[in-house]
């Protein structure tokens, strides 16, 4: 059932070759692609890939471009998702069935829900980016990752036309990963996403910081869905820049999972190491604690630097390139590998 689009193009919108793509990237960088399509609906897709300009070329899809490190200019096709349209698609008593398009912005989309009074994603508020995004990247915080609310992500298969249901399931969800960002990466373009909300709602406020936030504004109170929200974004407004303010792809490094046993090597050479046991035995660890502790919070390499209140956090300080970024981040890698054996990786994609 597709979801209903606030605007429908019988044709995609070209724009000139040489399009500049610094708005469309949270880093900021200058960088340009051979074409750029925007994309509001399902037919303006399929339109732009039979498209003569298109054919032989490589595509990208951007959405808010929050999840990507652009290392040069694109020499293809950039297409601009911006389908938009939400609705309740279907509830039972158990739950409500939200559909949104893809090109809608994500934090606004949460917004959406809790006005509804369809609570369920409040902990994952102000993360940038779109829906249609949501799914590639599994994105998480604050004790709840996307995929315990997805039901279904409905994409189309570049060669072929072809609309493709995938469910939960065979979206092969893990730790920020996904089949759109492996195996179905360049095969499949998403352009919406149904979310399972349910109607029995329990607050989700375990998250060290967030449980601070709450107590501090609401006491011993259990909160309301909308108090996790707010929580939710004081907590990211304290620890995160804002990319409009200082170019940022949010959280560079995945906390990186490893087996118990190579943990409890670890522990002994490192005994205030941050981390988190997991349910199949392994043992997460805050990846920003490592970097931290490497010594490379607040430093910069040219005009690449790691945030001064968040370590996990890479910025463009103004000027610095996508190979500027990628050098900065090898050379954390090679420190916290050094130092506690561990390889990190990065969470955005690098083109």
């Amino acid at each position: 059932m597709p979801v209903a689009q606030t605007s429908v193009a019988t044709s995609p919108v070209w724009f000139a070759a040489g399009f500049a793509l610094r708005a469309y990237n949270t880093f900021g960088f200058d960088v340009r692609a051979r074409y750029a399509c925007r994309i509001e609906s399902e037919a303006d897709l399929a339109a732009a890939v039979r498209d003569p300009r298109a054919q032989g070329l490589r595509t990208l899809v951007l959405g808010g471009g929050s999840n990507v490190v652009l290392t040069r200019d694109f020499d293809g096709l950039v297409l601009l998702m911006a389908l938009a349209g939400k609705r309740v698609a279907h509830e039972d008593s158990h739950a409500w069935y939200v559909e949104a398009a893809a090109g809608e912005n994500w934090h606004d989309f949460v917004s959406w829900t809790l006005e509804a009074g369809m609570p369920g994603l409040e902990n994952l508020a102000l993360i940038p980016g779109t829906v249609g995004a949501a799914p590639i990247q599994n994105i998480g915080a604050y004790g709840l990752e996307m995929a315990e609310r997805c039901v279904f992500v409905r994409a189309i298969e570049m060669a072929t036309g072809q609309v493709v249901e995938f469910d939960a399931a065979a979206c092969r969800f893990g730790y920020r990963d996904s089949f759109f960002k492996r195996e179905g990466r360049d095969r499949f373009v998403i352009t919406a996403v149904t979310f399972r909300l349910p109607k029995v709602w329990r607050a989700n406020a375990g998250y060290a910081d967030l449980a601070r936030e709450l107590a501090q504004h609401h006491g011993g109170e259990t909160p309301h869905a909308r108090a996790v929200f707010d929580a939710v974004v004081a907590v990211r407004r304290a620890k995160l820049p804002d990319p409009l303010e200082l170019g940022n792809a949010g959280s560079f490094f995945k906390n990186p999972v490893i087996e118990a046993q190579q943990f409890d090597t670890l522990v002994v050479r490192e005994p205030q190491i941050v981390s988190y046991q997991q349910a199949d035995g392994r043992v997460k660890l805050a990846a920003g604690w490592m970097i931290d502790r490497c010594g490379w919070k607040g430093r910069a390499l040219r005009a690449a630097a790691v945030h001064e209140r968040q370590a996990l956090v890479l910025v463009n300080r103004g000027g610095a390139t996508g190979a500027d970024i990628l050098e900065l981040a090898e050379a954390i890698q090679r420190d916290v590998l050094a130092r506690f054996g561990v390889e990190l990786e990065q969470e955005p994609i690098s083109l």
